[in-house]
C-alpha cells in the first residue's frame, strides 16, 4: 500500500443541461490544468431561476488530486 498525499480543491460546476454535465464541466476544466486528479465528492447542489425556470445548474465539488512523489 503505498502512502499517497492528497490535495483538496473546491470548484463549483455550472450547466445550462443538467447537474450531471455541471459535475462533467468542473472536472474537464480541472484536468487540463491539474495533473493525478483521483476522487470527487459533491458537496452541494444549487441552481438559477430566471421567471421560474430553471436556467443553470451549480453543483459544488470537492476535489482530490494526488501530489507527485
Amino acid at each position: 500500500m503505498s502512502a499517497n498525499v492528497y490535495a483538496v480543491s473546491k470548484v463549483v460546476g455550472t450547466s445550462k443541461k443538467s447537474i450531471e454535465d455541471a459535475i462533467e464541466n468542473a472536472i474537464t476544466r480541472m484536468a487540463a490544468s491539474i495533473k493525478n486528479l483521483d476522487w470527487f465528492e459533491v458537496v452541494s447542489t444549487r441552481g438559477y431561476l430566471d421567471e421560474g425556470k430553471v436556467r443553470y445548474y451549480q453543483v459544488t465539488l470537492e476535489v482530490g488530486f494526488r501530489h507527485e512523489q
